[in-house]
């Protein structure tokens, strides 16, 4: 939180100084998750992703980014082509909202201030904290149904790809896959001793050696503004 009041500080205060272009816009797309239940794929949105971001461009090569996102992720065993999931049967529904804050980096110059077209493939990570559900099992296993218990706040490292185009000399489009590595293992009800402290072996289940994942697929437009920069190194 300390480092998010110093960007929203610093972008209050950074147009007084005509230095700077900076860009926002929403972003929206699907969502799925990578865990002990239902499928196994790596990207196959099942559920809605949207939000918004805002970029400070420091250089042609890289830019502060911030978003806020929100998402629902679901997952049926009987979707999965593992005939042992299939057999036990388990399904859940969890919603995601998260903020993160980071860089992100352009493989090659993108300057809208030296017209259109710009295009660039870019890479971004930071730090991301969301809330989601902690779910637990109602009956020991394999038997009963994944619940939801509250809420869970944590910490993932985001890895997204994207490619983005300008559209004019003021908007932008984007296209771009994140994975979000989380440091929980109960988005998916897997591993309960996140909620009570310790262990509980008749209610677990699944691999204890990963953690769950979420991705987001989609596309963003961003609508940017601000005179012509003095880039920094920094």
């Amino acid at each position: 939180m300390r480092y998010l009041l110093v960007f929203v500080i610093m972008l209050v205060f950074a147009p007084k100084t005509y230095s700077q272009t900076f860009e926002l816009g929403p972003y929206i797309g699907g969502a799925n998750y990578i865990g002990d239940v239902g499928r196994t794929n790596f990207v196959l949105p099942t559920g809605l992703v949207g939000g918004a971001l805002l970029k400070w461009n420091r250089s042609p090569r890289h830019a502060f980014r911030l978003s806020v996102l929100y998402a629902e992720i679901n997952a049926d065993d009987a979707d999965s082509n593992d005939p042992r999931r299939v057999k036990r049967g388990y399904s859940f529904s969890n919603t995601i909202a998260e903020a993160s804050l980071g860089i992100e980096y352009n493989f090659w110059n993108f300057n809208l201030h030296e017209g259109h077209p710009q295009s660039t493939p870019y890479l971004y990570t930071g730090i991301t904290y969301f809330r989601a559900d902690h779910l637990m099992l109602d009956a020991n296993f394999p038997n009963g149904e994944l619940v939801n218990q509250g809420a869970n706040w944590d910490f993932a490292i985001p890895v997204i790809f994207g490619y983005k185009e300008s559209i004019t000399n003021h908007i932008v489009g984007a296209m771009e896959l994140g994975v979000r590595y989380t440091f929980t293992d109960n988005l998916d009800g897997s591993w309960p001793e996140e909620i009570f402290g310790n262990r509980r072996p008749n209610i677990e289940f699944g691999n204890r050696n990963t953690t769950d994942w979420y991705v987001f697929t989609g596309v963003n437009f961003t609508f940017s503004w601000g005179r012509k920069p003095c880039y920094s190194q920094f």
